[in-house]
């Protein structure tokens, strides 16, 4: 199975590709904990079914010491007793930023602020930036079908 599109085979898709990366690669020296990234990662794709992206975060999660437990308890992360309450907050945060389409006002005030109570300004910064990131990477990778399966960890670092 082939990508519809490859990014890299363009100057225009080349010099896009390279700046997304070097934003993923700033986003992973921000404040916030690289377990939770990965947690945020895995649940923005897995609600937009980006599978090419949720391969990666599964393996970048697993690689940085996520355990299948957690990883597999993602999609049911509310009924799940395995994630601490910055996490869920982070989370939530996630679905509600992912799901705007959802929801009439975007994402609610108890949502913000349950994230606020576990975040500083620099984290949230670093969290609705991640957030907004993967909702972009998502899209560009199910329009054009990347395929997914083939991504080893640390790829892009």
């Amino acid at each position: 199975m082939d990508a519809r599109l490859d990014f890299f085979a363009t100057a225009t898709g080349n010099r896009l590709v390279k700046s997304l990366m070097t934003l993923g690669r700033e986003l992973k020296e921000m404040p916030l904990p690289v377990g939770t990234q990965e947690l945020v990662s895995l649940r923005v794709s897995q609600i937009n079914g980006c599978a090419v992206c949720i391969d990666m975060h599964t393996k970048e999660a697993a690689a940085a010491g996520e355990s299948a437990l957690r990883l597999n308890l993602v999609a049911a992360w509310r009924e799940a007793t395995v994630y601490t309450e910055a996490e869920r907050a982070a989370l939530a945060l996630a679905e509600a930023g992912t799901r705007v389409a959802d929801g009439a006002g975007g994402v609610p005030d108890e949502v913000w602020a349950k994230a606020a109570e576990h975040y500083d300004a620099e984290q949230l910064t670093a969290l609705v930036t991640l957030i907004s990131f993967m909702n972009l990477a998502n899209r560009a990778n199910i329009i054009t079908r990347r395929p997914a399966g083939g991504y080893v960890a640390g790829r892009f670092h």
